[in-house]
């Protein structure tokens, strides 16, 4: 451990533990168009002499004026994890053992400690934006003794703003916004003014890092819930049940829609009809029954119940009316059930049929990896997990979304925070290479236990209760007053989703062969979910090669 305080710059891919000297290159040659974000880290330690305990530096910006307002400067925080990885992964892991990770990007707190024997980080975020000037900008992180004011460190990065902007994200990405997490949280009733408040914070917060689809829950969406329990209940449709029959509600899905349109959602996904692991139930949906409040349907009532069958021949009509004259069919998506298997083949298939007949125009998709059972026919939209999603591509199915989650541990990409971050990154190539037009993650903010049978504070319990590898049920931190706080891995996916929206306006100016051909004169062997490049620098080279053909096809 160096004697002094020494202040490294490092990339955005790189972590930085608080026992390990950063070993993660810088970038040196960033460049970026004027509409997408670019990331850097400034790692610091105190060193490891007495004289530097409990010193601390008041860290300052030194850049051009009119770039101040375009810079954030965050602290990465460290978090617990208790399981990093499951016993059999493979070895593209940072590592296995328990311990803090960094991940949670809190807000500055000047002037910051300098740790004997520790290591830090700080997280900068440059977003140009269409009247940034293009060419070099360069940005200078100072820390001053906060005692005698006298420097003790700096670090430089520069980045190249291109002139021009990338195009709309064409990809559908949802990760599942579970609106009942914020109650449980904050302790605020459910569609409160301080319940709209937070989906909206958290909401905006999403959209800004490119997700476009917000799960919609129509009732308390049939997710992660141990069979026979039960989520607190976020129901947006009003339910009365009287003798003469059903009658509907839709004030609150309508300011959902309102907000949703307000921060930027494209596409909504209408939470699950059925219950998850076979559809043999309903999910849970509470109504007025001769003015008073109960629980009408749930684990307990079956999936193919006569009473089931009369609530959705009431409701669906009224519901894809109000859908389609609002927000329009084709950017509204249904769900049946979530992961069925072979097993629950007629299960799903008559769940199905119960409410197709209304769906049309509308688009179900559910979360579905076995082949076999998609060749039956019974859904015509799959979305396979990406370690299975082999057959799917031979078999050339067309309009097809991929998934990761706990179960994609090996070989493929995903987020968990024992990860390095390229391997979060890689999957916006991914993406392109194979024309995914969708992709599905179940855990933007899910603060629960497994089965939901207990709430958690996330910045203490990352794995959902020992149950699923940290970084896989929440994207995203709960922050004071109701604030977001974005983690690495959020960023991470957004630089890959910019690298996907740059390879398609690099294909929008020459051709999808002349692209695919540009990644693959850049590695040996051809890239597939399985098998990519793993360093940090390749995704470097890439971005650089792809702006480089961007900018000479527009000369």
């Amino acid at each position: 451990m160096m004697e002094t305080p020494v202040f490294k710059l490092v990339s955005s891919l790189g972590k930085v533990f608080a026992d390990a000297e950063p070993d993660s290159c810088p970038l040196q040659e960033g460049s970026v168009f004027q509409n997408e974000s670019f990331s850097f880290q400034v790692a610091y330690t105190g060193g490891a002499t007495r004289e530097n305990r409990g010193r601390s530096a008041v860290v300052s910006l030194d850049c051009a004026p009119e770039d101040r307002s375009r810079i954030t400067i965050r602290q990465v925080g460290l978090v617990p994890s208790q399981f990093p990885a499951y016993a059999d992964h493979d070895e593209n892991y940072l590592r296995d053992t328990p311990g803090l990770f960094p991940d949670p990007l809190l807000p500055l707190e000047n002037p910051v400690r300098l740790l004997e024997n520790q290591w830090r980080a700080l997280w900068v975020e440059f977003t140009p934006d269409a009247g940034t000037q293009p060419g070099a900008h360069t940005f200078t992180i100072r820390f001053a003794d906060s005692e005698s004011g006298d420097e003790v460190g700096s670090v430089t990065q520069s980045v190249t703003v291109l002139p021009g902007l990338l195009p709309e994200q064409a990809l559908i990405h949802t990760e599942w916004f579970h609106a009942d997490c914020l109650c449980d949280f904050y302790g605020a009733d459910a569609f409160s003014e301080e319940h709209w408040s937070l989906i909206e914070a958290f909401a905006q917060a999403a959209v800004r890092r490119g997700i476009n689809m917000l799960l919609t829950p129509i009732f308390t969406p049939p997710l992660d819930t141990a069979v026979g329990g039960e989520r607190t209940t976020v129901q947006l449709v009003g339910v009365a049940r009287t003798d003469a029959g059903y009658s509907f509600d839709f004030s609150r899905l309508v300011r959902w829609m309102q907000l949703c349109r307000r921060v930027g959602v494209r596409y909504l996904e209408i939470s699950h009809l059925f219950t998850q692991w076979g559809a043999n139930c309903t999910p849970k949906v509470m109504a007025q029954v001769n003015g008073k409040e109960q629980r009408i349907f749930g684990w307990d009532v079956p999936a193919q119940s006569p009473q089931y069958r009369e609530f959705l021949d009431a409701l669906l009509p009224e519901l894809t009316q109000l859908l389609r004259e609002e927000w329009g069919a084709g950017k509204v998506f249904f769900h049946v059930s979530d992961e069925p298997h072979l097993t629950h083949l007629e299960n799903y298939k008559a769940a199905k049929a119960l409410i197709a007949p209304y769906l049309e125009g509308f688009t179900i998709i559910d979360a579905l990896s076995d082949y076999d059972f998609y060749r039956t026919g019974a859904l015509e939209h799959p979305i396979p997990a990406s370690n299975h999603i082999g057959p799917f591509l031979e078999n050339q199915v067309p309009n097809l979304w991929t998934y990761y989650c706990c179960g994609q541990g090996n070989d493929v990409s995903n987020r968990f925070m024992s990860m390095p971050s390229a391997r979060n990154r890689i999957l916006g190539v991914q993406l392109y290479l194979y024309d995914i037009k969708g992709f599905l993650q179940w855990g933007y903010n899910f603060w629960n236990t497994q089965f939901s049978k207990k709430h958690i504070d996330p910045y203490a319990v990352t794995d959902a209760g020992l149950a699923f590898p940290s970084g896989d049920a929440f994207l995203v931190y709960p922050g004071q007053d109701g604030a977001p706080v974005e983690s690495i891995r959020m960023l991470v996916f957004q630089e890959a989703l910019q690298d996907l929206r740059a390879l398609r306006l690099l294909e929008s100016l020459t051709s999808r062969q002349a692209v695919v051909e540009l990644i693959g004169s850049l590695t040996d062997t051809p890239i597939t979910f399985t098998q990519y490049p793993k360093e940090d620098g390749w995704l470097f080279a890439m971005r650089r090669k792809v702006n480089e053909a961007i900018r000479a096809a527009q000369a």
